[in-house]
């Protein structure tokens, strides 16, 4: 199955055009952007589970849907994006266009039978001021599954996807990465922790033997500017390996945590060739599996 263009579009005009700016100091439009994912699962056929939780007098809750494995051992491979936006911001590229990718997956792996698990995950609270702290959506997600000792053998975090240039300075580095990176903001990356490295370049060469879309990957220190920042940090945080798709956010996009985020600005046929890569990528690790430690 394709990612259908037309569906990536209303997605994001949904979120970001018609809900906008959706955080704790909005709950109406939260709520709103919460209900437009879960409409859409259940169109899909799923049945979606709330973790739902309080922060500063709102009901918040990460959104969840499962495609079981039939591999008894199999493992858990966890999909997900951030469905907030920052003060200030309709949140186009961050994050709907993440958001509508995992709502096109989903929609995928409905007619896929995968040996691996497939939980499929919308978080809340991505966005400061919870960022890193105990009640980022993640964060809460994450420890949860920590305790309950689940078997999540890789978590994908798909995180502002939709700006694609090929024009000569388009995309910016950290000092030094520029040196070994294009210099076109025309691909999509893939960025992990040192620990979650292997399992990041078998994602990559399964994008690659489904897609010729341009792919970059990276594993690297934490520390660097950006590698952490979305919600595979909250997975690192408890011992699991996880990495981030992405289009590199600020170090491309000129619009990122601005009110200039609006659907308008996303190249949305770029957009569907990316979600096609991924629906092949991750169907392809499902099916084979995730070796523990692999």
């Amino acid at each position: 199955m394709r990612a259908d263009v037309a569906a990536l579009k209303y997605h994001v005009r949904r979120l970001a055009g018609e809900i906008g700016e959706r955080n704790v100091s909005r709950p109406r439009a939260l709520d709103a952007a919460a209900a437009h994912i879960e409409e859409a699962w259940r169109l899909q056929g799923y049945a979606v589970r709330r973790q739902a939780y309080e922060v500063m007098g709102v009901t918040c809750a990460n959104l969840e849907i499962v495609r079981p494995g039939s591999a008894p051992q199999g493992g858990i491979l966890l999909l997900g994006a951030h469905y907030d936006s920052v003060r200030g911001s309709p949140g186009a590229n961050d994050n709907a266009s993440g958001v509508a990718a995992l709502l096109e997956l989903s929609r995928a792996f409905a007619a896929e039978r995968p040996a691996m698990t497939v939980r499929f995950v919308a978080f809340v609270n991505e966005e400061p001021p919870f960022f890193m702290g105990a009640q980022q959506g993640s964060m809460v997600y994450a420890a949860a599954a920590r305790q309950a000792a689940d078997d999540i053998r890789l978590m994908v975090s798909l995180e502002t996807i939709g700006c694609y240039s090929d024009a000569v300075g388009s995309q910016h580095y950290p000092p030094g990465f520029g040196l070994f990176y294009p210099d076109r903001g025309n691909f999509l990356g893939f960025v992990a922790n040192l620990r979650s490295r292997a399992l990041m370049r078998r994602a990559a060469r399964a994008f690659r033997a489904v897609s010729d879309f341009p792919l970059e990957h990276v594993a690297t220190l934490g520390i660097v500017p950006g590698v952490s920042w979305s919600d595979h940090r909250s997975f690192w945080r408890y011992g699991y390996r996880a990495f981030m798709a992405t289009d590199t956010a600020f170090y491309r996009y000129p619009y990122y945590h601005a009110a200039g985020d609006t659907p308008d600005k996303l190249a949305y046929p770029e957009l569907a060739r990316v979600t096609d890569g991924l629906i092949g990528c991750f169907a392809a690790l499902a099916a084979s599996g995730v070796a523990v430690g692999g």
